[in-house]
């Protein structure tokens, strides 16, 4: 894969074994939580936070496995990424860099969003996917 000349960043990531490595250039179309299910499912917390790139600005290496998919090393079991064939969404937490400094501006899934969260400051909050009808933005 080649990356656009003149990019301004690129980030790197992968797994806890470092079977799968991915590489990221420029900036995310957009950053977020989800509380959905399957995110607290998956990834065994209570929330997910990810960064959602160009599909064309993301390249990986190694072998993965995808369930529902949600792509993940078959060694370690690392949730690492989704992809699409327009967007890789990526999992923030295995960006090699900590903290990545990429701020959330939306909140998916709210209605599943433990009590004791409070919503973060200045994040448009949904009560189900980011693009559920204006009516059941919250």
């Amino acid at each position: 894969m080649t990356f656009p000349a003149g990019s301004s960043r690129h980030r790197v990531g992968g797994c806890l074994c470092g079977g799968v490595r991915y590489r990221l250039e420029g900036q995310p179309l957009r950053v977020g939580l989800c509380h959905c299910a399957d995110c607290r499912k998956s990834s065994g917390s209570s929330f997910v936070t990810f960064a959602v790139w160009p599909r064309d600005s993301f390249d990986f290496t190694g072998e993965i496995t995808t369930f529902a998919g949600r792509s993940f090393c078959p060694r370690c079991g690392s949730r690492l990424f989704c992809l699409r064939e327009d967007e890789a969404e990526i999992r923030v937490g295995t960006l090699d860099d900590a903290p990545a400094n990429l701020i959330p501006a939306d909140e998916l899934w709210i209605k599943r969003r433990e009590p004791w969260l409070v919503p973060v400051t200045g994040t448009a909050q949904f009560a189900g996917d980011r693009f559920t009808s204006p009516s059941e933005k919250q």
